[in-house]
Order: C-alpha cells, then sequence, then structure tokens
C-alpha cells in the first residue's frame, strides 16, 4: 500500500468522529485518455476497496475500514457514492494529484441525514504535514465545535469559521505522525457553488496557520462516519456557471473577501483586526451579535455602533482594527464585503 492509500480519515474526538469531506465536488479541466491518436473517455467505474488514481482526466482516492461503501467514477469531475452503517469510515473524491490555489466549481446532490458526515475540499501538505479541509456542508455534527477558532473569513457568498486542531501519532498521507488539522467551516451550507481556494489560503496565513511547500492531493470528498448517505457530485476547474454546462462570470464580478483575526481582550471588550483582500474600493459589513457595540475603531471610517456597522477605507490602506463591548457576548460577529 503506497502512502497516498494509508488514508488518514480517522480522526475522533473523544466517542464524536471529526470528519472532513462530504459530497462536494471539485471542478477540474476535462481531459481524454489518448489512443492511437484519438481521445476517448472512461466508462463508469465503480470502486469499493482503497484504491487511488485517474480516471477520465480526474484524480481520485478511495477508502474505507471496514463495511458496505462504494464510489461510482463517472463522466468527467463526476463521482457518485452511497454507504450504510455497516461502514466504520469511508472518504472519497474526485480532484487533482497536486493541490494549488485553483478557483473550482462544483454541483449535485448530497444527502447526509441526521448523519455524521461531511462534503468538503480536501487535501494534505508536506514539509510541514498539514491536512486541510474547506467544509462547505455537513450532517449532524459541526466540525467547528471541536477545534480552535482563529477566525473568519467571507468569500464566495458565504462566511467559513477558521479553526486548527491538532492529531497526535495518527495516520496521515506519510504513516502514523503528529499534524495539525486546517478547516474553514462554512456558517451557511451549501451542495453547489464556487470555491476560491486562495482565499481560504490567504485567510489561513493571516491567522498564523502556514501550509507545508509540498502540496499532495486535492480533491472533493464526501465522507462518512458510522452513518449511511449517498452523493451525486459533479466537479470542475473555474468559476461560475454549472460544471457541466460553463459560464463566464458576470462583469463587475467581485471576489472581495474579509478576514477576521484575534486582538487583544479585555475584561469587558476585545479587539479584531480586518483584513481586505481583492479590493482597494470596499464596503465591509459587521453583523454584531445581541448587546455588543463598538468603541472604537481605527484604519477606516466605520458607521453605526450596533446592530450592522459598516467599514470604508480612509486612505490607510486595506487593513482596519475595532474594538467591541461584549456585554457579555464573546462571539464574533459575521462579515460582509463587497467591491464598491
Amino acid at each position: 500500500m503506497t502512502a497516498e492509500l494509508a488514508h488518514p480519515k480517522r480522526h475522533r474526538r473523544g466517542r464524536t468522529r471529526v470528519l472532513f469531506g462530504a459530497a462536494c465536488a471539485l471542478v477540474m479541466t476535462v481531459a481524454g485518455v489518448t489512443v492511437a491518436g484519438t481521445a476517448h473517455a472512461e466508462a463508469d467505474r465503480t470502486v469499493s476497496s482503497n484504491t487511488t488514481g485517474t480516471h477520465n482526466g480526474y484524480y481520485f482516492s478511495f477508502w474505507k475500514d471496514s463495511g458496505n461503501a462504494s464510489m461510482t467514477l463517472r463522466a468527467d469531475g463526476r463521482y457518485s457514492s452511497s454507504w450504510d452503517r455497516s461502514t466504520n469510515n469511508w472518504v472519497g473524491g474526485k480532484g487533482w494529484a497536486t493541490g494549488s490555489r485553483r478557483t473550482v466549481t462544483y454541483s449535485g446532490s448530497y444527502n447526509p441525514g441526521n448523519n455524521n458526515t461531511y462534503l468538503a475540499l480536501y487535501g494534505w501538505t508536506r514539509n510541514p504535514l498539514i491536512e486541510y479541509y474547506i467544509v462547505e456542508n455537513f450532517g449532524s455534527y459541526n466540525p467547528s465545535s471541536g477545534a480552535t477558532r482563529m477566525g473568519t473569513v467571507t468569500t464566495d457568498g458565504g462566511t467559513y469559521d477558521i479553526l486548527r486542531s491538532q492529531r497526535v501519532n495518527q495516520p496521515s498521507i506519510d504513516g502514523t505522525a503528529t499534524f495539525y488539522q486546517f478547516w474553514s467551516v462554512r456558517q451557511s451550507k451549501r451542495s453547489s457553488g464556487t470555491i476560491t481556494i486562495a482565499n481560504h489560503f490567504d485567510a489561513w496565513a493571516r491567522a498564523g496557520l502556514n501550509l507545508g511547500s509540498n502540496h499532495a492531493y486535492q480533491i472533493m470528498a464526501t465522507e462518512g462516519y458510522q452513518s449511511q448517505g449517498s452523493s451525486d457530485i459533479t466537479v470542475r476547474e473555474g468559476s461560475g456557471g454549472n460544471p457541466g454546462n460553463p459560464t463566464t462570470p458576470p462583469p463587475g464580478g467581485s471576489n472581495c473577501t474579509a478576514v477576521l483575526s484575534a486582538g487583544q481582550q479585555f475584561g469587558d471588550r476585545f479587539n479584531l483586526n480586518v483584513s481586505v483582500q481583492n479590493a482597494s474600493n470596499w464596503t465591509v459589513g459587521l453583523n454584531l451579535n445581541g448587546g455588543q457595540s463598538i468603541q472604537n475603531s481605527w484604519n477606516a471610517s466605520v458607521s453605526g455602533t450596533t446592530g450592522t456597522v459598516t467599514a470604508r477605507p480612509n486612505g490607510n490602506g486595506n487593513n482596519f482594527g475595532v474594538t467591541i463591548m461584549a456585554n457579555g457576548n464573546w462571539t464574533w460577529p459575521t462579515v460582509t464585503c463587497n467591491q464598491s
């Protein structure tokens, strides 16, 4: 068994398994298999034992430790999966042999039910060894409830919680090892959309979470742990449109991103730093939680003190900060970012 086949999806938190990956799909450029100068699409192929490889121009990975789980590789970037409760843990999906800062689009169906399962972009780096997830949808267990919160990032029409956890002497692509997991967990679940991966990588770096210099595989994965469910996902590389019918993004579209990171905390208030990316003229909305108010701000023009407050550039660059009076509510606000 190669290192890539020794799939490390065996994390548990106490009795609760932290899964990542669920019927999310990564979108990639379609390539056929060339035979005698003619491109031929590969036939559908069902896998139910641990394996990796390529199919219709996409890398795929399938792993399970027991039970009835299978994945059918279909045309282009499409795969479907199903599993039942005889399966302790499984994960699989299509994507790329080497991860990068690509933008991907995915769509399809994901049926988690009230089960422990995830739909996520999933990958690894080496030097250092890091396991990472961009969780788009999940079932009964939210991974953000079991890890250390490091901030948020707003991108691709939603806000994601940024988290980190550590696995000690656990299976990895390089055998048993100790390594960190980096997560972005979408606050509003979805089973189709665009993922601008670079925005997550950059947000992690600003939160002090640095990926390795050597990228291993990167797939859109479905995963289930002691559960049952199914998925049917299609992925491709690029932004906008249905993966099966690519379209050009509308003129004036923006990947404006606002990333929150922790500042100093006091007995009755806390500071947050905000980094705006991919725009120089922007409007950032901070949606404060009940009882909270803005006491102070710097390096931006901030309007309002409670509820939804707005921040705009004031000539001091794309990084600003706020002091929030907690009034007993220490939950960070959600953020939006729009290019002006």
